[in-house]
């Protein structure tokens, strides 16, 4: 399986976490499912003309959402696509906002600009 994960170095968003949330998106998308092998840091690193660290620090993020798993031996394997406790709605609801930001022709920066707006906007009464 080819994963699509691209890194924009000019980006104001730190390169582990573009690559920590292309892959989150690839597990809740079904791109990758529970078992799936990830790509070797190194070879990831490679890839993407980043550093290995890098990498490194993105699938721990995954780890500790407990969408990954990694072992010496086995490499970085797909636990699960939805964590326990969150709403498995959530992830439809990001698609259908992908699908309408593209349809309105904005880029990627700009949907998670305003993700990030509405994250950090006060709670609403009854919200």
């Amino acid at each position: 399986m080819t994963l699509q994960i691209q890194v924009d170095v000019g980006s104001a968003v730190p390169p582990y976490e573009q690559v920590r949330a292309q892959l989150a998106g690839h597990v809740a998308s079904g791109r990758l499912c529970a078992g799936d092998r990830l790509p070797t840091v190194r070879t990831l690193a490679a890839d993407l003309g980043i550093a290995v660290g890098t990498v490194t620090r993105a699938y721990r993020e995954l780890e500790s959402q407990g969408l990954v798993t990694s072992r010496r031996r086995t490499g970085t394997v797909v636990h699960g696509a939805v964590p326990s406790g969150s709403d498995p709605g959530l992830g439809a609801a990001a698609a259908a906002l992908g699908g309408r930001a593209r349809a309105a022709g904005l880029g990627d920066e700009r949907v998670v600009a305003l993700v990030r707006a509405a994250l950090l906007a006060p709670a609403t009464a009854g919200g």
